[in-house]
């Protein structure tokens, strides 16, 4: 069985691969299509078995593999006006519709029309690499399936020369971008009429100044922080993403609970940022025990990715520049599956098709000519990693 690049682009995307759905029938369809070329795959499952990551070697299992890797998982199309169904490809005037297309089961489609290719190579016995395919869920909700696949992988021994993470960037490599975590914090004060106002503490007004010191630090780090000229954000950033609180205008509020972020340079830590918080936690904390010993202030962690810069010397970094001619390559604010790859020992750099100007907008869409160049990459990257005639 042989299928299109946009044949099997309009399958993925036909799957409802939400965050917060299951993307099991992705999963398996991938597993028959790999099964009807004689290509077994390996599965790793969330804790209640509703989700699941997929990898695949193609060629000698005892070499080492370069890992082809994408994620399955989309952000969700609620609240958006698209112009075209967000389950169904549609293309027009060139540009394939579709939630996923850029971010990044175009990648994924492409990887998977080149499976009959890489196991011809494999079969003329010239691969001096294994070729893998590795796809994972959740990464659009902070990179959570990877790191069990990443384990398994290390737990079976499987050999992994390198990564390519096909994240889209318009086929240019990307080389180090930031580290991502997110806080939630949780402010409990003591509710009172909003007539007794010093009888209550505000839970709202004390997260407000905890969310201002926030501020304070991100308004330090972009004056006088360390700067790296790679990025288009070149300094570590912090936000307020959210907040919630109160019950009515004529009660004091008893709780409010705000989640705040850190993008952080490579080599730099969160962990600073964090410390500082607490710290002004702590001294808020004791005005407000002093009038209401139950009050409280919890942070606790819900997201981390790690910061990610390639190894220049790694032959995966060799490979991706050969490829695109590019001899230094980008860095970017968002954060990707590479940064735990590369924690783990896994030298990974980023590059696939489509433009992550249009991830997880309405009428997001991937340009048909990325979709030829990735092919024709792909194709060059299994010559590369072949042993001459």
């Amino acid at each position: 069985m042989t299928a299109s690049v946009r044949d099997l682009l309009a399958t993925l995307v036909a799957f409802d691969t939400t965050s917060r759905h299951s993307n099991l029938e992705l999963i398996r369809w991938v597993q028959r299509y790999l099964d009807s070329f004689g290509v077994s795959s390996r599965l790793t499952f969330n804790a209640d078995g509703s989700k699941a990551n997929l990898f695949a070697q193609i060629g000698n299992p005892e070499l080492p593999a370069v890992v082809l890797s994408g994620h399955t998982d989309v952000v969700p199309v609620d609240g958006q006006a698209w112009q075209t169904p967000p389950f169904e490809l549609v293309e027009r005037e060139g540009k394939l519709y579709g939630r996923g297309s850029a971010d990044m089961k175009g990648f994924i489609a492409c990887v998977l029309a080149k499976v009959p290719f890489f196991l011809e190579l494999a079969d003329s016995g010239r691969l001096t690499q294994s070729v893998g395919i590795a796809l994972s869920y959740d990464e659009e909700v902070g990179c959570l399936g990877v790191r069990g696949l990443i384990d398994d992988l290390q737990q079976s021994g499987i050999k992994v020369a390198g990564c390519i993470i096909g994240e889209p960037t318009d086929m240019k490599p990307v080389v180090a971008h930031k580290g991502i975590a997110h806080y939630r914090c949780h402010v409990s004060g003591r509710a009172a009429h909003s007539s007794l106002t010093p009888y209550g503490v505000n839970a709202i007004e004390y997260a407000a100044r905890l969310i201002t010191h926030i501020r304070k630090l991100a308004d330090t780090e972009a004056s006088f922080g360390h700067r790296h000229t790679l990025y288009d954000v070149p300094f570590t950033t912090l936000q307020t993403g959210t907040i919630q609180g109160g019950t009515a205008p004529n009660i004091v509020p008893k709780d409010c609970e705000f989640v705040f972020e850190c993008r952080w340079l490579p080599g730099d830590q969160p962990e600073r940022y964090v410390d500082s918080v607490r710290d002004y936690a702590s001294n808020l904390l004791e005005e407000m025990r002093a009038v209401a010993e139950e009050s409280d202030i919890t942070i606790e962690p819900t997201v981390y990715c790690p910061a990610f810069e390639a190894v220049p010397e790694s032959a995966v970094m060799q490979y991706v520049e050969t490829l695109t001619g590019c001899c230094q390559g980008e860095g970017v604010a968002y954060a990707t599956e590479a940064g735990l790859f590369h924690a783990a020992g896994m030298p990974s750099v980023v590059c696939g098709p489509g433009s992550i100007r249009q991830a997880h907008r309405p009428d997001e869409y991937v340009e048909v000519e990325q979709l030829y160049a990735c092919s024709e990459w792909l194709a060059r990257l299994g010559d590369l990693l072949c042993s001459p005639d």
